[in-house]
């Protein structure tokens, strides 16, 4: 996920870099620094569709520079940007320069990004940001100087403020994957629309509309960036809202509701999810009867023993949301100022005034008494839309790319009650664990028969691809075929998830009637495939040999753990059956060699 950013204001930096010529050396900087942030923009244009992977962008240009290719990733499990630009750039990638906003980040094992700069002769790299995953930090930038590329990280190498400036656009764009990095909340944006005079509603509550057409519409470009809508239950009774993007970039966000009493009508807009889901959050034990009813519409209920922001932000950061838009009345927006989980405001200010003394303003009482207490935004943005401005900055700053992880003995020392004794468990979920490519969402393409006679043999993306198409195989009917043909060539696993879910719930009559008998069998298929045709994977599973493989998704009671160890895990369980194969295998292999 991306938001759309400006660069503002930053304190100037004295310049590291040596050069015999001073203007040389302002004219170098001001050239990296232009590819950089176009390699930020670029990275951009996936807004909504590579969550929760990073925006990638590459730039490739030439000596005389002139820009010889781009691309950008488009989602996880497609082609890297840095492959995408050396395609574009063809021959002229040799000798050139290639700048990324980050750091590449390939899937352990996989080098793909790194391996199509190298091949394609580059000769220099300029990178805008080290990858903020531990894991994977600093190990790209390892591989390319080891092929005698030249390597160069902004901050690091040499500064200046125009470099600085680049940098800082670089952060921007990943912002919710380095909060992801370093805290336990996505990152969230509040997002409202004022009278002049501070207002959100008149006294009567009506709000339509504040904010000019222009306004509107930047506002479907913000959603369609996130992750994930929020709004109270004083909304959805007032507003009716859908919380669509309907003129945005093309994904559509998750509806969430947090209501403590969960008093909400029995029909609105957001219980309408045969496009996009809804997830209530409550109070655990809140009316069990609407529960029901909302259930059977399709809307996740999700229950807190406690329900505050903080509670509610911390699930969601387990589910795998980098990025959540606030769109709440004042009530619930003052309690998340206060439980600081919101990161950023984006506030369209419009030249009007609605007076009333019981009019709504957009942020609550949050205690503060004097003016000395008041919170004040950084990085603050000023920007006309329409007849209306846009104000914007940070309530927090980004954090240090660089958390400090406590080693297993000073966990111990922490936490005595962790015991060094019991088996070893680990958890894997997307692919910014270090165990990520375990996932069935992975970038591995595997080849597989398609059909029941296993006849016919194509190429899938990835494995979630292949197991979400098995779901319609042999079925005799037109739609069913368009449906594989769809989620064989979606362009991201993601994407082939999506198809393949919303089918089967809208339209079951196109689903196998064995479906619920096969699936785990057409997973570990699927799943063996991949580990025999990537021998690097084979060995990372070999290497978990005595531990317990959890697949740590919190919403998925099949295929994960569970939020918390309820759900059946057989995703880890079949990695495990996988695993024990393997070393089958290699027993009786050293059995046949030893009597040999």
């Amino acid at each position: 996920m991306a938001l759309s950013f400006r660069i503002c204001s930053s304190s100037p930096l004295i310049c590291r870099a040596t050069l015999s010529n001073g203007d040389n050396s302002r004219n170098y900087h001001t050239t990296d620094a232009a590819f950089i942030r176009r390699a930020a923009d670029l990275s951009e244009m996936s807004a909504g569709l590579t969550s929760p992977h990073p925006n990638f962008g590459c730039v490739i240009a030439t000596s005389s520079g002139k820009v010889a290719g781009e691309g950008y990733l488009y989602a996880q499990g497609t082609k890297p940007a840095e492959a995408l630009a050396v395609e574009a750039a063809g021959e002229f990638s040799r000798g050139a320069t290639a700048y990324l906003n980050m750091e590449p980040g390939d899937c352990h094992g996989d080098h793909t990004a790194v391996s199509a700069l190298v091949q394609a002769g580059i000769e220099r790299v300029v990178v805008g940001i080290r990858h903020p995953l531990q894991h994977l930090r600093g190990s790209a930038i390892r591989e390319l100087r080891s092929h005698g590329i030249e390597v160069n990280v902004l901050g690091e190498d040499f500064e200046s403020k125009v470099l600085e400036d680049a940098r800082k656009s670089c952060l921007l764009v990943n912002a919710p994957l380095i909060h992801r990095a370093c805290s336990r909340v996505p990152f969230s944006v509040l997002k409202y629309a004022m009278t002049l005079d501070g207002k959100i509603a008149a006294s009567s509550g009506h709000a339509a509309w504040i904010s000019s057409k222009l306004s509107r519409t930047r506002v479907f470009e913000l959603r369609g960036g996130s992750d994930a809508v929020i709004v109270g239950g004083n909304t959805v009774r007032q507003d009716d809202p859908r919380l669509t993007a309907r003129h945005g970039q093309g994904h559509t966000p998750t509806r969430i509701v947090m209501t403590q009493s969960l008093d909400l009508p029995e029909k609105a807009n957001l219980w309408d999810v045969s496009e996009v889901s809804t997830i209530v959050v409550t109070q655990r034990g809140a009316r069990k009867s609407f529960q029901k009813l909302l259930a059977s519409k399709g809307v996740e209920v999700v229950e807190f023993d406690m329900l505050n922001p903080r509670e509610v932000m911390e699930y969601f950061h387990l589910r795998g949301y980098l990025s959540i838009l606030w769109e709440c009345g004042g009530t619930l927006a003052a309690s998340a100022i206060s439980s600081s989980v919101i990161h950023k405001v984006v506030a369209f200010v419009a030249p009007k005034i609605i007076g009333g003394s019981k009019a709504p303003s957009p942020v609550g009482d949050l205690g503060m008494v004097e003016m000395t207490q008041a919170l004040n935004l950084i990085d603050v943005c000023y920007e006309q839309v329409g007849p209306d401005m846009l104000v914007s900055g940070f309530l927090q700053p980004i954090p240090d790319l660089l958390p400090v992880i406590p080693s297993e003995d000073a966990t111990v020392e922490i936490d005595p009650s962790v015991d060094p004794f019991e088996p070893s468990i680990i958890f894997f979920y997307k692919t910014w664990d270090l165990y990520g490519s375990f996932s069935n969402f992975s970038p591995h393409p595997i080849r597989m028969p398609y059909g029941k006679e296993n006849d016919d043999y194509m190429t899938w993306s990835s494995v979630e691809h292949y197991y979400q198409a098995n779901k319609f195989v042999g079925v005799e009917n037109p739609k069913a075929y368009d449906c594989v043909e769809k989620i064989r060539t979606a362009r991201s696993p993601e994407e082939a998830a999506l198809i393949g879910r919303s089918t089967l719930r809208q339209k079951p009559e196109l689903v196998r009637n064995d479906w619920e008998d096969v699936k785990i069998e057409v997973m570990y298929k699927a799943l063996k495939c991949k580990f025999s045709t990537y021998p690097h994977l084979k060995s990372m599973l070999l290497s978990t040999i005595g531990t317990v493989l959890v697949e740590a998704s919190p919403h998925d009671l099949f295929w994960g753990g569970g939020r918390e160890g309820e759900g059946l895990n057989y995703l880890g369980r079949l990695l495990m059956q996988l695993r024990s194969e393997y070393l089958g295998e290699s027993s009786v292999s050293a059995e046949k060699t030893s009597s040999a």
